[in-house]
Parts: structure tokens; C-alpha cells; sequence
């Protein structure tokens, strides 16, 4: 608390004296804080500790900053955000806190009942009264039931996915959330008949030469293997994301060898490249 409260104080005398920090907007930091976002995400992937230390705290400045910039226009201030996010959490989960203490100053959780049989966990619910548990999957569940009844929440199940969000992860969530309230597969293994069946359509398109078409058939194949992940666990941004990273590690190879032979790669058959891109798998090994 001490070092988060120093910390308030260095913005507030930035905010005073420093003439880029007092011409900042919320319009002008926008794209600086989807930036930092994206270095976040990028620290996270590859695991690197003392980045994600580091850019934790340029994600936090920009929360603190937008925060600042509403206190001075007398909207809300940094502990109104805190306010607002500890009575949300407490109220959407009702099995570990009960709702008598949304308000209170110091929430006591309920004790955490473990449930040996699974490995997820199981915890009492205190709102039933009634000793019932509750699964990691109905607690996600219960989660967007009481966001769809909150005064200010979403006002339909998909209201919640952000419009701006990347489009292979907007559609992971669209997906996770319309599971949440029972639409999904019965069983996982059905789903490869989808993706198969788009795949095919998505050829028959193509063989046409229907742009349109298979511009629209591409998505409905994407959007298949997007659920087949999710299915199985899998997280499709991150393992697209490693795929990305693996593949410039092998091209960058591939470029660094030909400067060695003095051979420019518009200059190398596809054979030669692939030879070397062999070499560069085998020596991730």
C-alpha cells in the first residue's frame, strides 16, 4: 500500500510539473496503453520475468493516469475503480463471499471447501443456504447470469465481447460465453465433423473461384478451429503466436545462411531454402 500510494504521488506531481504528462488525454493515450498492452502480452508469452514485472507497472500507469485525468474533471478517482471492482468481484462470486458483503469495508471470504474428487475444486455456496457446491464450470456459468441481471451490465450474453478485440480471440470468447449458458457440444469429438464439413466447403469455393464465397467460408473454417481448441483446452492465440515466433526463427536462419554464402534468397530455388529450413528444425531439437 505504501508503494502503491508513492506511486500515486510521483503521477500527481508529473501530472503538475511535467508539460507531456499535463497534456495528456484520454484520446492521446489510447493507443500508448494498447501498445503497452500488446508488450504485456509479449512478456507473458515468453515467460521473461523481469519484463512482465516491468510492464505490469506501464499497464498499471496508464490505469492510474485515466483514473487522474477523471478526478480532475471531478468523475471518479482511483478509488472509486477500486470500489467499483471489489463490489463487482464480491457480487459475482456468491460462493465465496456473501452479499451483505458487498459494502463492507474489510469482505471476509467463506471458508474453501476442497472436494477431493476433482481436481478442479469445489466451494461451499452461501447464498443457497443449502450446502450446495459449485464446479469451476458453474461458477463461470453463475458469472454471466448475474452480469446479465447487474443495473449496468450486459444486456445479452455476446454484449460483453469487446467490438475491438482481434478477431481470432473475439472469437474464442464469443464462443466461451455462449458455452457459459449451455449452448455448445454435447461432446467435444463432434466437433471435427464441423470443421470438416467447413473445410470442404471452403475447397468446393475455392475450386470455384468465388472470392466472395470463399472469403466467407474461410471464416466459418477459422471460426471451426477456433472451437475444436477451445474444446480441447487449447488456447488458439497462443499457440498461433508460437507458431509465428517458430516460423521467423527458422526464416531468420534461412536469411542468415544465405548472407554466409553470399547468395541473396530471391537468387535460392525453393530446395536450397528448404534445406536449410530443415536445419534450423532440427536444431530447435
Amino acid at each position: 500500500m505504501q508503494a502503491f500510494g508513492r506511486f500515486l504521488d510521483v503521477l500527481d506531481a508529473l501530472r503538475a510539473n511535467c508539460p507531456w504528462d499535463k497534456k495528456q488525454t484520454n484520446e492521446s493515450l489510447r493507443p500508448n496503453t494498447i501498445e503497452e498492452t500488446y508488450e504485456l502480452c509479449d512478456a507473458l508469452i515468453k515467460n521473461d520475468i523481469p519484463d512482465i514485472c516491468k510492464e505490469l507497472g506501464d499497464v498499471l500507469l496508464h490505469i492510474c493516469f485515466y483514473a487522474k485525468i477523471a478526478e480532475e474533471q471531478a468523475q471518479f478517482d482511483m478509488a472509486d475503480v477500486c470500489n467499483a471492482l471489489t463490489r463487482k468481484m464480491i457480487t459475482r462470486h456468491p460462493h465465496v463471499y456473501h452479499p451483505s458483503q458487498i459494502d463492507a469495508e474489510d469482505p471476509k471470504p467463506l471458508p474453501y471447501v476442497p472436494d477431493p474428487s476433482t481436481s478442479s475444486g469445489t466451494v461451499e455456496n452461501p447464498s443457497t443456504g443449502s450446502g450446495t457446491v459449485t464446479t469451476v464450470t458453474q461458477v463461470l456459468e453463475n458469472w454471466e447470469q448475474i452480469k446479465l441481471k447487474e443495473k449496468d451490465g450486459n444486456k445479452s450474453v455476446l454484449s460483453g465481447v469487446p467490438e475491438a478485440l482481434p478477431s481470432l480471440i473475439k472469437a474464442y470468447r464469443i464462443q466461451d460465453k455462449a458455452r457459459n449458458v449451455g449452448f455448445d457440444w454435447e461432446d467435444r469429438q463432434d466437433v471435427w465433423k464441423k470443421v470438416r464439413e467447413e473445410l470442404d466447403e471452403l475447397e468446393t469455393e475455392l475450386n470455384r473461384d468465388d472470392r466472395e464465397r470463399s472469403t466467407e467460408e474461410l471464416g466459418d473454417f477459422l471460426f471451426a478451429v477456433i472451437n475444436a481448441a477451445r474444446l480441447y483446452k487449447l488456447n488458439p492465440d497462443n499457440a498461433l503466436e508460437k507458431t509465428n515466433r517458430k516460423f521467423i526463427d527458422r526464416f531468420n536462419y534461412i536469411e542468415a545462411h544465405s548472407i554466409k554464402m553470399g547468395k541473396p534468397l530471391k537468387d535460392m530455388t525453393l530446395a536450397e531454402m528448404d534445406q536449410l529450413w530443415n536445419e534450423a528444425k532440427q536444431q530447435e531439437k
